[in-house]
């Protein structure tokens, strides 16, 4: 078949689709062609576009696993560090624990604090434990402490107190003249128990 017969009798300008069953075999062939070619296309878009889109993914993704890389590694470079001041942090803890009284020890810390008030030269008019607080950590267990004495025999009680071995914290001090240029303290001490659960 020549050409000049695959498109014998069309007219371009006379294009009528409800006729192309009587088009001639070229311009079918034609037609046929440039449909395919655009569902082809469309089909080739359409799967270019989807990888497209699971590249996009992939290349965030990559980005979150380099920064979830970097932050591993940095751990891992760092984790001896970390052991040894964890190792650290714990010896500490437990140094501070070893200052803490126990409750066997309480009265012996109070027949301490007498002691120094003592040699100090103060007259100790009553030294009495209060009732405990509990915190989230540890128990709190107040002193009240009364004592009378001069202002150095005062100051020489409180270094002596800072300078025991235990955790003793001194809060709430008042001080007034007394006769004899004597002064009446009264202080309220501080010491902390651990409490384990």
């Amino acid at each position: 078949m020549s050409m000049q017969n695959a498109f014998r009798g069309f007219d371009i300008n006379n294009l009528d689709f409800k006729q192309a069953g009587s088009w001639p075999v070229g311009v079918k062939f034609i037609c046929f062609v440039l449909a395919f070619s655009a569902v082809a296309a469309f089909g080739i878009y359409m799967f270019i576009q989807d990888k497209h889109l699971a590249v996009e993914r992939e290349i965030l993704r990559e980005s979150e696993l380099k920064s979830q890389f970097e932050d591993k590694s940095f751990r891992v470079a760092n984790l001896d560090a970390l052991r040894r001041q964890m190792a650290d942090v714990e010896e500490r803890f437990s140094e501070i624990l070893k200052q803490l009284p126990t409750d066997k020890e309480i009265p012996g810390l109070l027949e301490d604090i007498s002691d120094i008030g003592r040699q100090a030269g103060l007259s100790i008019e009553s030294i009495a434990l209060q009732a405990e607080s509990q915190s989230q950590f540890y128990i709190e267990l107040p002193i009240n402490i009364q004592a009378t004495g001069t202002y150095h025999q005062m100051g020489e009680f409180v270094s002596g107190v800072a300078a025991i071995e235990r955790i003793v914290t001194l809060h709430d001090f008042n001080i007034r003249a007394g006769s004899d240029n004597m002064l009446t303290m009264t202080i309220n001490a501080k010491t902390y128990r651990y409490e384990q659960n």
